[in-house]
């Protein structure tokens, strides 16, 4: 999925600086961003003050969208550098096309997985038969340094491994949960788990002390730690627990994000990631040119202009706006 804020800022994220190596509860409010005509998109990263969380540095919840007399998502065509994207839904389907030849279509818990590497570029948009809701989460991955100009891939994984417990059931998105381990393909200690809890669920979520989370509330009502969270809603839970409690009165869903904090400082300006000006400066010559980053066929529509760089430079930073 793309940013398609036209007066993209840039992001400067990274480092372990801003890290918090201790248990907390942060509360991150999410912004309302328009996506296209039908969509809209409710962003918790990266957040006012809080830029990542482990390797992951952004996530969008949209839905639930009652979409049956509407297009649904439309996203043209658009570049990707340095990330991976994560396709999760809950409700309703997504066509995915991009420009290795990749077509998939994306279902509830159903993995696609994007590895931009050095170029790619893709388009997401609801098939013209479907079904009436549209509800999930777009999530990026900052690739390191060593693997951000690996060749680009899509990977689709219909079966994902699920962790169980009484009244739980973790889905593994990306990493390994509780000795399980997904077949997504990884490049940082990363977690990303989609959480069903049943109403009366009390129970206690094994975690990797030296990771830092953050829980995102797609349906329902349910207690973190004791923190009440409602869709929409993203709680920051910092390092150091060995387990997380969870609680839910009646039926919730949840997703699970962490990882080891991600040490290098790197720019998220639009839909790329970079470590200099001059790579997110070369990004948008070579996309307005319609050069390295490929072409997506099949879609009916133009592909999305570059929005204009900023007029102060671009510099790698901390976590911490």
């Amino acid at each position: 999925m793309s940013n398609l804020d036209r007066e993209a800022v840039p992001s400067l994220c990274g480092g372990r600086g801003f890290v918090v190596a201790e248990p907390v509860r942060e509360l991150l409010s999410p912004r309302q961003v328009k996506l296209g005509e039908s969509t809209e998109v409710r962003r918790l990263l990266p957040n006012l003050g809080r830029r990542m969380v482990g390797a992951w540095c952004f996530v969008d919840h949209y839905g639930p969208d009652d979409i049956a007399d509407e297009p649904g998502m439309q996203v043209p065509p658009h570049p990707h550098m340095g990330l991976q994207t994560v396709s999760w839904l809950h409700e309703g389907e997504v066509l995915h096309r991009d420009s290795t030849g990749g077509l998939q279509t994306i279902r509830p818990r159903q993995l696609g997985l994007m590895t931009s590497g050095r170029a790619i570029s893709h388009s997401e948009e609801s098939p013209r038969s479907h079904a009436r809701f549209l509800h999930g989460a777009q999530l990026w991955v900052a690739l390191p340094d060593a693997h951000r100009h690996t060749d680009p891939r899509f990977e689709f994984h219909a079966d994902l491994p699920v962790v169980t417990a009484p009244g739980l059931t973790a889905t593994l998105l990306l990493g390994t949960l509780d000795g399980t381990t997904s077949p997504g393909t990884t490049y940082t200690p990363i977690v990303g788990a989609d959480l069903t809890l049943t109403g009366g669920t009390d129970v206690r979520l094994p975690l990797e002390r030296d990771f830092e989370y953050a829980v995102l509330s797609m349906t329902g009502e349910a207690h973190v730690d004791g923190v009440p969270l409602v869709p929409g809603s993203m709680l920051y839970l910092g390092c150091g627990r060995d387990e997380l409690p969870l609680r839910a009165d009646s039926d919730a869903g949840l997703m699970l994000l962490g990882g080891e904090p991600f040490e290098e400082e790197l720019i998220m300006f639009w839909n790329w990631i970079g470590r200099s000006q001059d790579e997110i400066v070369q990004a948008r010559q070579d996309w307005t040119e319609g050069t390295r980053f490929g072409e997506v066929k099949g879609y009916d529509g133009d592909p999305l202009p570059a929005p204009a760089l900023p007029a102060t430079p671009l510099k790698p930073r901390g976590r911490h706006r």
